[in-house]
């Protein structure tokens, strides 16, 4: 066993990739997974994580491809590009590794346009499906070849079917016949060597005329095959050996194109058991609620709530470990079974994991050195044939430690300095640590001597650590608290565990004062240290809880915004189909009142008709202004800078959208706004003037600016087309037609005046084919008569 190997051992790496080979489908990448060594570049390091991540990526998006029953057919490829024929079981093998390339190759086809690292893998895969559908069409089983393989086969096949029909129907006519049944065994037929006989007694061996193939074992049968049927076997004969024949050349031609193919079946293969190893990491990453950690070749390794993966997740407790930031060497004290052990391993096991594309049970944020070395002395290394005590080991393993040790070297050393005097394991154990912190090198350190403690606590970048044990329970909870040195508890445990008070007392006055205060010391700064921890998990507790609430009004308050939104839309909607239909009822009666006003010649009722009509036309634009929710919205105080101006951009406070304004206001201070498709008549109380920075362009095109000035108060009942010539009127009244019909207005007025009547024909010419137009008029008394158009839109 080499020393690499050995270490890795010390730190269960082997075990880790036991589980990884369990994950695995086929039996390399088995194999592939229990080789696994701990790559030491930085640049491999992270490209294998990134492998291992993207997998992990697909797998939970899309799930896990399948790589089971993959054989290796490496060498199956070698004989058949040399031209050797292959069996059928090897032929049905390699259709297998063709229908995995097919499938995988699929498979991420099929998957999101997301790109990753493994895409060159997946690319380079080359699915051969004719191959694969010859060979599978062709052979049913590892001893049986399709009748349909080749027209040759299917003929050859059906001949020997219809020849043993024949000789059987003859051997059945004599085995019935009355003359034959007396000397026959059993009225049965038989095969013996590849021929059609029937069993005849042996006293009667001259009785039937034929070729004796065969004797039973006791001597009383013999195995005959009449004469009138010899010629029919021999003929199935021969058509057998043609089948055998026909058989072989489509195994030699199927082999051939295997071998044709040889070179890159064999690549994709090799891939395939690739892929099947990443993805097995995938799986193990999964089962262990693993996270992808930062790899980074020098500075601090930061483990977050890192969990053992041998250790009964019931049991584990997170705990967080870095080293290499502040302090380069770690002292880690307790009592036995605290944990120390545990810790130490979490740190190397963790960092060969990495360092093998393996994601770790850790916090996200975790991050891990790329280390050359991960030397480790941990475990009872005492050897009986060597005549090594327990010391000795040690010290021979901490020896080539120390040889092989420099500045890219991670170093774990369980219980430094133990097995022999303690005054003299102690001072051996400093010794060891600063010489290999000359070295350079990162160093955990397991330990109970106070005399470490003291050291780290006096040496610039040592750091001592602790593992939390729980007296009541006498077990650890394998809690790693940095920044404290540990308590032995022997005391404790010792009265936990019964032994009586006065052996305890009496050891306590044992005990040195100067070693009796630093306990104290260690005792209270320990159970400062329990207290402050309790108050921040706490505060952890509160500020979560925070974080919950603060989201719960987040996702409240956006809730009623979108309803608010809805409503507002809905009521928006309603309040103009009510007024439409006010305003649709009112012309109405207009109508009806105009109509009633020819009938009348006094001039005084032809005033009231008309003084009606205004004060209904202006009680129905009043209603219709106030069915707009927005302009009823109670605004803050809010002075514009400036007084609005055409093409200004405005935020519309009630809709919450910005706007361009359209109109001027007029004399109630209302202006018309386009936010979207949506025109809104809102006072200018309500708009706060957006400032941009941005010069606006002036409106591009061959419309007049007065025909534009006219667009932005199309969403109005009405459109005043006088003094453009027909061409413009037309453009006018097409942009006007849409806004009106996005806007909602069933019925708007045309104004053309009276003229020549050009403008006003080519006006009508154009609505009797718009597409929203359902129907028009010209006005009556009091509309404009001859010079407006009235148009119902759809």
């Amino acid at each position: 066993m080499n020393t690499t190997t050995r270490h890795d051992k010390a730190l269960e790496l082997d075990k880790i990739l036991a589980m990884l080979a369990d994950c695995a489908g086929s039996d390399d990448a088995r194999e592939r997974a229990l080789a696994l060594r701990p790559v030491t570049d930085l640049g491999e390091a992270r490209r294998e994580m990134q492998l291992t991540a993207d997998a992990n990526m697909l797998s939970s998006r899309f799930g896990t491809p399948a790589f089971s029953r993959l054989k290796n057919v490496k060498g199956m490829l070698r004989r058949a590009e040399l031209g050797t024929s292959l069996s059928l079981r090897e032929l049905l093998d390699v259709a297998s590794v063709l229908r995995a390339v097919r499938t995988l190759y699929d498979w991420r086809r099929h998957c999101d346009e997301v790109s990753t690292s493994l895409d060159y893998m997946f690319s380079g895969l080359s699915p051969q499906r004719h191959l694969e559908d010859s060979i599978t069409a062709a052979i049913v089983s590892e001893e049986m070849v399709d009748d349909h393989a080749s027209a040759e086969l299917a003929n050859i096949r059906r001949k020997i079917r219809g020849a043993g029909l024949s000789v059987k129907n003859q051997l059945d006519r004599l085995i019935h016949s009355s003359a034959y049944q007396k000397f026959l065994q059993d009225s049965i037929v038989t095969m013996r060597d590849g021929r059609y006989v029937v069993p005849v007694k042996a006293e009667y061996r001259g009785e039937i005329k034929g070729l004796v193939h065969d004797t039973s074992s006791s001597g009383a049968t013999v195995f005959v095959e009449p004469l009138g049927v010899v010629e029919a076997n021999n003929e199935i004969r021969v058509l057998q050996s043609k089948e055998k024949a026909e058989i072989e050349r489509i195994i030699a031609e199927l082999s051939a194109a295997v071998g044709e193919y040889a070179p890159g079946i064999g690549q994709d293969y090799d891939t395939l058991v690739e892929l099947d190893l990443i993805f097995a990491k995938s799986k193990l990453a999964d089962s262990m609620r693993a996270s992808v950690p930062e790899l980074a070749g020098e500075g601090e390794t930061v483990l977050k709530k890192a969990r053992h993966p041998m250790i009964d997740k019931k049991q584990v407790v997170p705990t967080d470990i870095y080293l290499g930031g502040a302090f380069d060497t770690l002292v880690i004290t307790g009592p036995n079974t605290g944990g120390k052990t545990v810790s130490l391993k979490t740190l190397g096991l963790f960092t060969l994991m990495a360092q093998c594309g393996l994601m770790l049970p850790a916090a996200d944020g975790s991050r891990v050195r790329v280390f050359e070395r991960v030397l480790a002395d941990i475990g009872d290394e005492q050897s009986i044939e060597q005549s090594l005590s327990t010391f000795s080991a040690h010290m021979t393993n901490l020896i080539s430690i120390l040889e092989l040790a420099d500045s890219s070297t991670l170093v774990l050393i369980d219980e430094l300095g133990a097995g022999t005097d303690p005054v003299e394991g102690a001072a051996l154990a400093v010794a060891i640590l600063e010489s290999l912190r000359e070295k350079g090198a990162k160093v955990a350190a397991t330990t109970h001597y106070s005399e470490l403690k003291l050291y780290a606590l006096e040496t610039d970048r040592v750091e001592n650590a602790c593992c939390e044990f729980d007296v009541a329970s006498l077990r650890p909870t394998y809690k790693l608290s940095i920044g404290v040195p540990g308590r032995s508890n022997a005391f404790a445990i010792s009265q936990r565990l019964g032994l009586e008070e006065s052996v305890i007392r009496r050891a306590k006055e044992l005990v040195s004062e100067e070693n009796s205060r630093f306990e104290d010391v260690v005792s209270r700064l320990d159970e400062a240290r329990q207290d402050l921890q309790k108050d921040l998990d706490e505060a952890a507790r509160l500020r979560r809880e925070a974080e919950e609430d603060r989201k719960a009004v987040r996702e409240y308050k956006e809730r009623l915004d979108r309803d608010k939104e809805r409503e507002l839309e809905r009521a928006r909607g309603e309040s103009r189909r009510i007024i439409e239909t006010v305003r649709a009822d009112a012309e109405k009666i207009i109508g009806e009142l105009e109509e009633i006003r020819r009938r009348q010649n006094a001039e005084d009722f032809a005033q009231r008709v008309s003084e009606a009509k205004s004060r209904l036309k202006g009680s129905v634009n009043s209603l219709y202004d106030e069915a707009d929710p927005v302009t009823l919205q109670n605004q803050e105080n809010y002075k514009l800078p400036r007084p609005l101006r055409r093409g200004d951009t405005v935020f519309v406070t009630a809709a919450g959208r910005e706007g361009t304004v359209l109109s001027l206001p007029d004399n109630a201070g209302n202006v018309q706004v386009q936010a979207g498709i949506m025109k809104l008549k809102v006072n200018q109380k309500a708009l706060r003037l957006v400032e941009s920075t941005k010069p606006r362009k002036a409106p591009s095109g061959s419309v007049s600016k007065k025909a534009v000035s006219r667009s932005e108060r199309s969403a109005s009942a009405e459109v005043d087309l006088r003094g453009m010539t027909a061409e413009e009127a037309i453009m006018e009244l097409d942009r006007y037609l849409d806004n009106a019909v996005m806007s909602g207005v069933p019925v708007v007025t045309v104004i053309h005046g009276k003229g020549t009547g050009v403008l006003r024909n080519a006006v009508q010419q154009h609505l009797r084919r718009h597409r929203n137009v359902k129907t028009f008029r010209l006005g009556v008394y009091g509309e404009g008569e001859s010079g407006v158009t009235i148009v119902e839109l759809k």
